[in-house]
């Protein structure tokens, strides 16, 4: 499998990272919404994207609608990684589109209890 991790934060997608690849995944990272999207269009559509909320040029919700307004990226998984807490982000995002949301800060049991949730894990 594989994902993205889309986090103006290096330091937060060196942690993510570090998750995805003992779970298997193989990784790639974009410092914001413009650059994930250039780097899909690059890579081809990934199994899963772990999207910050906050990024400068283009943010993560930006991100969401851009992403599901083009077809081929139908079957991405969009998981919200943010401190963005309110309710009202939280239902705007699932809206949008995205599959599953996580508040920071979280705990690796958090990320893998969220990709079992949206059949990207086996929950055995």
């Amino acid at each position: 499998m594989r994902a993205m991790i889309i986090d103006d934060s290096r330091a937060m997608r060196a942690v993510l990272g570090r998750i995805l690849i003992e779970l298997g995944f193989e990784v790639f990272e974009a410092g914001n919404g413009r650059e994930a999207l250039e780097r899909l269009h690059e890579v081809g559509c990934t199994d899963l994207a772990l999207v910050d909320w906050n990024m400068p040029e283009m943010n993560g919700f930006e991100f969401v609608q851009a992403v599901r307004a083009e077809r081929e990226f139908d079957p991405l998984r969009l998981v919200m990684v943010t401190t963005e807490t309110e309710m009202t982000r939280v239902v705007k995002a699932l809206g949008a589109g995205v599959d599953a949301y996580i508040m920071k800060p979280f705990a690796k049991a958090a990320v893998v209890e969220q990709l079992k949730q949206i059949g990207l894990l086996s929950a055995a």
